[in-house]
């Protein structure tokens, strides 16, 4: 998502990354990297809980989960990951968000 994070904002869309980390770890890591969209820590899994996010403690912990959210909050599309390698590519991501815009 970093390389082609214009691709998500020249379609009007914001990526947020979510994560277990601490305030520290992600502006360390965030710094290093230098990840263009924001990081959000979630410590007390309050956002990993709202969206369902599955743990599991034999594959390193929160399996990976991407949404498309609307600006009215609604979830657009979901894929939850059975694995730490099973996340979408950015065309996926492109599609579903260039048929929102057509749609809206």
């Amino acid at each position: 998502m970093r390389d082609e994070y214009s691709g998500f904002t020249s379609r009007g869309a914001e990526v947020v990354a979510v994560g277990p980390d601490g305030v520290d770890t992600f502006t360390r890591y965030w710094s290093r990297e230098e990840i263009p969209f924001i990081g959000l820590p979630d410590t007390a899994h309050t956002v990993a809980k709202l969206y369902k996010q599955e743990v599991n403690l034999f594959k390193l912990g929160r399996m990976p989960l991407n949404c498309i959210v609307d600006l009215n909050g609604m979830i657009r599309y979901v894929h939850y990951g059975a694995s730490m390698s099973d996340i979408p590519d950015n065309e996926t991501f492109f599609r579903v968000i260039d048929q929102l815009n057509a749609s809206s």
